[in-house]
């Protein structure tokens, strides 16, 4: 779309063309509305990218989003998107060492397999069956919650009447989670794997008064109604390019290479000034739809901008010739990478962590959790990769805010990936720099990302993944009917830090679309 063609108007503009954008352009080019999509980079999709990052090397790996879980399958029937995902047979493994024993516990293989693991960790039943509860009472409030997020924002009491217990409503929506997971579990371990859903990019401690540990614990456990995490098959970038589809089938327009750099509204109209290698344009629309965090909002719109929320989180892609071994041996290596490998994730730990970077300190055994991929699905992997028995690892590093880079992001970076690494090698029979591939000019296949590198390359405001602090899933003051208004009439914000955004969802993409054919 050349930028001296004129202004051209549309039914909608969405800024941004990132997976919720797309979303939202799919859906209203399907009801028959004319709709531009412009996007800065020379390619859509956003964090939900595959790319190959390694020179010379054929993996494709989803460099930032990476695993699927809050993705409605109603989002991917309605739009007849070709995507599909995969389950993981095993949910976790947490090596550690008891008595001066490698050992650990695995989650997952059936349920007498992981009730076996619990007795062997822990020496009783005890844990497991507190286990079982708490997840029964999560998996009902999955199943209660999770169908609302696309339909208009139910109000606090409305949404405790549908999840209709009360102890559940006390221990995620009203007391921080370290309460309940104390008046829970017993075993140090078994409390700190608990635990992390609630910190994933969330720099909060157990017990943090404002609940924003809570909140991020909801939204990890809701996903499908089950809190089950999947595998999107041929990379996160698989969704992405479906949605891309989706849209342009429709009739969308979709420009990349396009830089919204202003809005202007009256309230009725909108004009949308944009930036090309060729020059500036305008588009005019009925509606404008910002698939971009606040901050960015409030730029394009010259309001106030919203004080940022700082990422905290350390992402590692690698690219293996083989999985490392394990110390505890009676532990395959292919089952502990398939689900979550937790490292440095007990209990203690984590609040010793997250209390050393509170005081400015990188943590001295930083928090992270790992996963393989190729196991589940080795379409990333070119067929002599997979041939030859390459895997994949993802590492997602917590209590890593963006305040500790600031001195020197890649001297500061080395470092807190030196010590990750270190922690994964403890508990591994062989370093893990031995299993790591070279590229084409023979360096290993690996690369860190941190907050400010986020922000850098995806203009996340202070790197976090989430745009701003996670929402409760309910209408508070000021959110509108379906938690994407603004202030600005017709303008309504698509991106994660929606109302109920956050994670890949295609969330507050579905409901953008649906307030302007409600309207």
């Amino acid at each position: 779309m050349p930028a001296n063609e004129g202004t051209r108007t549309y039914d909608a503009v969405i800024v941004g063309g990132g997976h919720n954008g797309l979303v939202a352009a799919a859906y209203l080019a399907r009801a028959g509305r004319s709709v531009l999509v412009l996007e800065r980079l020379g390619h859509t999709g956003g964090a939900a990218v595959s790319t190959r990052p390694f020179a010379g090397v054929d993996a494709r790996l989803s460099r930032y989003s990476y695993l699927v879980s809050l993705l409605p399958r109603k989002i991917v029937r309605d739009l007849g998107l070709r995507f599909q995902v995969r389950g993981r047979t095993i949910s976790s493994y947490t090596p550690t060492e008891r008595g001066g024993r490698a050992t650990g516990l695995l989650v997952g293989g059936g349920e007498r397999r992981t009730r076996e693991a619990f007795a062997r960790l822990t020496g009783g039943e005890h844990e497991y069956a507190a286990w079982q509860r708490f997840y029964d009472m999560t998996s009902r409030v999955a199943e209660r919650v999770f169908p609302t997020l696309t339909e208009p924002l139910p109000g606090r009491d409305e949404l405790r009447r549908r999840i209709d217990d009360e102890t559940a409503w006390r221990a995620l929506f009203e007391e921080p989670i370290g309460v309940t997971v104390e008046e829970n579990f017993t075993d140090d371990l078994v409390r700190g794997v608990v635990l992390t859903d609630a910190l994933i990019g969330t720099f909060a401690d157990a017990h943090d008064p404002s609940l924003a540990q809570n909140r991020c614990f909801l939204y990890h456990v809701i996903g499908g109604g089950t809190g089950a995490w999947d595998v999107p098959v041929g990379g996160m970038g698989a969704l992405t390019d479906a949605l891309a589809a989706a849209a342009r089938t429709a009739g969308a327009v979709i420009a990349t290479g396009h830089e919204a750099v202003r809005v202007a509204t009256d309230g009725k109209t909108a004009e949308v000034t944009y930036r090309t290698a060729d020059g500036e344009g305008v588009a005019a629309a009925r509606h404008v739809l910002v698939n971009a965090s606040p901050q960015e909002l409030a730029a394009l719109m010259g309001d106030p901008a919203p004080e940022p929320a700082e990422g905290a989180q350390l992402k590692v892609n690698m690219l293996l010739t083989r999985l490392p071994r394990l110390r505890d041996d009676s532990v395959d290596p292919r089952e502990a990478f398939a689900g979550t490998y937790h490292i440095a994730e007990g209990y203690r730990q984590l609040a010793t962590a997250h209390a050393q970077a509170a005081a400015g300190e990188l943590p001295a055994a930083p928090p992270s959790e790992i996963y393989c991929h190729s196991l589940t699905d080795p379409t990333i992997l070119g067929p002599d990769l997979a041939g030859r028995g390459y895997q994949t690892l993802t590492l997602f590093g917590l209590h890593t805010p963006a305040r500790l880079f600031a001195r020197d992001n890649d001297a500061v970076r080395e470092e807190l990936l030196k010590s990750t690494l270190a922690q994964l090698d403890a508990h591994l029979a062989e370093p893990l720099a031995d299993c790591l591939a070279t590229d084409a000019d023979g360096r290993p296949c690996i690369e860190a990302k941190t907050p400010l590198d986020l922000e850098r390359d995806l203009r996340l405001p202070g790197g976090n993944i989430f745009h701003r602090a996670l929402s409760w899933p309910y209408a508070q003051e000021s959110t509108g009917r379906w938690g994407v208004e603004t202030g600005h009439p017709g303008v309504l914000l698509c991106g994660a830090g929606a109302v109920r955004g956050g994670g890949v969802s295609g969330v507050p993409g579905h409901n953008a679309a649906m307030a302007v054919l409600e309207s």
